[in-house]
Formats: C-alpha cells, sequence, structure tokens
C-alpha cells in the first residue's frame, strides 16, 4: 500500500531534482530513501529557496510519485557520490504552508510543529497529502480515496 510522505530541501534543489525526474534528501544518504516505494507519493517541503540561505520560503513546492526501482548512487564533483530515487513530478503550485497549519495532522502538534522537518524525510497521512495537494492545484492521480457519504 503507497504511503505519503514529506521530504525536505531547498526550492533551488528541488526545482533541480523535479527537471531531472529524481529526489535525494538528507545530504545525499540512501537509508531514508529505502524507506519510500514505488508508488509512494512525496512531497518536498521548501524551507528557503538556496541552501543554507536565510531567505525563508516555507512553501510546498512539489508533489510526486516515486517510480519502480531502488535508490541509486551518482557521481558528483569533489567525490560527493549522493543517493538519489526516480520520482514521477506531477505539475503543481508551490504553495506556503502557513495557510494550512491549523488542518494539517503533522502540524497541529503546536508552535514547535517544525522539529520534525529536521529529520528531512517523514511519513504523513493520506489525508494531509490530499489536502496539499488540493492546496497545491494537483489533481494527484493516487490520492486516497475518500468515503461517500450516503
Amino acid at each position: 500500500m503507497a504511503k505519503a510522505w514529506i521530504a525536505v530541501a531547498s526550492a533551488e534543489h528541488v526545482r533541480i531534482g523535479r527537471q531531472a525526474g529524481f529526489m535525494q534528501v538528507c545530504h545525499g544518504k540512501a537509508s531514508p530513501l529505502r524507506r519510500i516505494t514505488p508508488e509512494d507519493r512525496v512531497i518536498y517541503y521548501s524551507p528557503t529557496v538556496v541552501f543554507g540561505g536565510k531567505d525563508r520560503l516555507q512553501a510546498f513546492t512539489a508533489i510526486g510519485a516515486a517510480r519502480d526501482g531502488a535508490p541509486y548512487q551518482v557521481e558528483m564533483e569533489s567525490g560527493f557520490r549522493p543517493w538519489r530515487r526516480d520520482v514521477d513530478w506531477q505539475s503543481a503550485e508551490e504553495t506556503p504552508i502557513r495557510p494550512l497549519l491549523d488542518r494539517l495532522s503533522f502540524t497541529r502538534v503546536g508552535p514547535n510543529w517544525g522539529y520534525q522537518l529536521r529529520f528531512g524525510l517523514f511519513g504523513i497521512s493520506d489525508e494531509d497529502a490530499d489536502m496539499i495537494a488540493e492546496a497545491m492545484s494537483c489533481s494527484y492521480p493516487n490520492a486516497a480515496p475518500r468515503a461517500v457519504a450516503a
């Protein structure tokens, strides 16, 4: 059964991954990516525009589904070999998190809701993923089915 995840990275890094069809988390570590399975929903949250920058963005910046296949390593400059996972990114609008804070279960924990973002990748409920997708104007193909009132 597919799950939903929040991944954390600067918007600049997310845009690179969107364009090339991959995700990368936790400074290129493999173990977080191994928790994601094909068809899992991935939503990126970007605290800043540029990595290490002071420019607050605090927005959801990408949404997609993990493709078949395992994480893989790539060679970058200076011997940096980060791990990546391929993702089918959907068309979506970057969306600020602030208007959703009192609606998402993972942010209703109080004023320290941002603490979990330090982990770089964490699971969320299907309901939260659906709400974020809707806010991003994304008609997400793997949205969790909703109960129909009788």
